[in-house]
Formats: structure tokens, C-alpha cells, sequence
């Protein structure tokens, strides 16, 4: 059976307004043309697909049944017809990112990505680490840790050695590392941060009594306003360093994980994810060479 395609669009807009007055502004169509495109949808069907009341519509069981399955196609032309937007065949590209990275890292370098790679729309969702790229739907993840992720291909990225960063008041208190027993700890979800610093640093581990956060991010704000020290990978947070917003008193940095990019295995990587893969890749080895020179 051939349905003419505005039928089943008017159809649509109504069946989710319960109005053909608002189904017609959407449209920017008449009432009239609305209600007469539905009309002709009824007859070639042989069915009614509203209830016609005083004041409004309401569906039948026949209605019922089609709106799901033209809501759900309408939407996906949507959203395959904007990848043609500009001319150009756009492909989206859903990330997610660990935020530290995502604002530290990845943000300053988004615009030359765009430049050099205008097909491709990015979708950035940013985490605190914790994500399930099949149950979430993800093209990638960036994320912090070993590698080891259970069905997942990971990349090596960058490396992020964790170094205590305070307020510069506070860091002038802190003239050698045992300084920090009577200071103000902040600390992360990971329970071992501080004691694998401090056993590198020679001393015992103090009293770890300050807040805990599940975002570096939210960590660092603390930080910069005096709340206490935060145990952070300064080469993520070079723009508060270089303002002085937050100061790094110990050159010392210990090494718990690294940036990996993640895909699932058992999903084949699109064209846009190769291009995006690749560039990160790159771009992190660029500044693995530059700080190694």
C-alpha cells in the first residue's frame, strides 16, 4: 500500500498535539489542510485514527498502534537528513570523556578538530570516569585508568602523574612534603591517591579527613579557593597553574594511570571514529614529544 507522506506527517503532528489547530502551526498549514490530509489517511486505510470531540482529538486503538512507528521514522529521517546540513554529509560522533580531560585537555584543541573536519558532528559527554559504552550508545570514551576494560579496545594516550595543587596562600605554608599533616586533604573516589604519593614522597600518610569529590574538576575549584589540597594531574589544570589560581609545591608527581580512547570491540569503528581516533592519538603524541624535548 503507497501513503502519501504528508498525510502521514499530518497524521503525526497531530496524533502528538491531540489538536489539528496546533498541528496546523506547526505545519504552517491550514486547519483545513491538516484535517483534510488526516481524513484522506483514514479513507485509504479504512480505518479512523481519531476520536473527533468538542474540544480536541483523541486517538482510537488504530491510532494508537501507528503513532509509535511514524514517530520513531520521522525521527530518524531527522536525523539522517541533518548530516546533509551545509552541503556536506555530516556524521555524528558520540564521545564521552572524562571531564578533567574534556576541559583541560580536549576543549582548547575542539575548534581546530572542527576546522580540519567540518563533516563531522560531535557529540561530547562528559563523566566522571564511570561510563558503559554499549548501554549508552557511545562511539568512544576517553578515559583514565590501566587500560583494562572488559570488551573494550583502548589506546594509550596521554600519561597524567597526580601532584598536590593548593591556593597560593596555602602553598606557602608547605615548605616540605610532611607539611602536609596538618593540612586539609582533598581527596577523590580512588582511596589510594594520597598514600601512593606520600610513599613516594617519603613520609607517612596523614589523617585523611577532607571532603571527597567524584570530579577533579569540583576538586580543583575547591582548591584554588583555599578549601584545602587536592592531589590532581597538574598537566590537566595548565591554564589555573599559569594564572596562578592554583600552585603546584612539590615538583614530585606519581603516576596511577594514563588517558586511554576506548570503543567496543564487537563494534566495528565508523569512518568518523577513525578520523577522531587518529587525531587525538596524534595530537597527544605531539605533546608527549614536546614536553619530552
Amino acid at each position: 500500500m503507497q501513503l502519501p507522506l504528508n498525510a502521514l506527517r499530518a497524521f503525526e503532528v497531530s496524533a502528538r498535539h491531540l489538536s489539528f489547530t496546533r498541528a496546523a502551526l506547526e505545519l504552517c498549514v491550514t486547519q483545513n489542510a491538516v484535517s483534510a490530509q488526516v481524513k484522506n489517511l483514514e479513507e485509504r486505510l479504512g480505518v479512523s485514527l481519531f476520536r473527533r470531540l468538542p474540544r480536541g482529538l483523541a486517538l482510537t486503538d488504530e491510532g494508537s498502534a501507528l503513532l509509535p512507528m511514524l514517530s520513531e521514522s520521522f525521527e530518524r529521517m531527522r536525523l539522517v537528513l541533518e548530516q546533509f546540513e551545509g552541503g556536506l554529509h555530516r556524521e555524528v560522533l558520540t564521545v564521552a570523556v572524562v571531564g578533567t580531560f574534556a576541559v583541560g585537555w580536549l576543549l582548547p584543541r575542539l575548534a581546530a578538530f572542527r576546522r580540519d573536519h567540518p563533516s563531522i558532528d560531535l557529540r561530547l559527554m562528559t563523566n566522571n570516569n564511570r561510563v558503559d559504552l554499549a548501554a549508552e550508545g557511545l562511539d568512544c570514551a576517553i578515559r583514565f585508568g590501566d587500560g583494562a576494560w572488559h570488551g573494550t579496545e583502548a589506546e594509550p594516550l596521554l600519561e597524567a602523574p597526580l601532584s598536590p595543587v593548593c591556593a597560593p596562600a596555602l602553598a606557602r605554608r608547605l615548605q616540605t612534603p610532611a607539611a602536609l599533616a596538618d593540612e586539609t586533604l582533598l581527596r577523590s573516589y580512588r582511596a589510594d591517591e594520597w598514600a601512593r604519593w606520600c610513599a613516594a614522597a617519603g613520609i607517612e600518610t596523614p589523617l585523611l579527613r577532607g571532603p571527597v569529590f567524584d570530579s577533579s574538576i569540583a576538586m580543583a575549584a575547591a582548591a584554588a579557593q583555599g578549601i584545602g589540597v587536592a592531589l590532581l594531574p597538574p598537566a590537566m589544570f595548565g591554564e589555573e597553574l599559569r594564572t596562578e589560581r592554583l600552585v603546584q609545591p612539590f615538583a614530585l608527581g606519581v603516576s596511577l594511570g594514563r588517558y586511554w580512547i576506548t570503543r567496543l570491540k564487537s563494534r566495528a569503528p565508523t569512518q568518523a571514529l577513525r578520523v577522531f581516533q587518529a587525531w587525538v592519538i596524534q595530537q597527544a603524541s605531539q605533546q608527549t614529544s614536546q614536553h619530552s624535548t
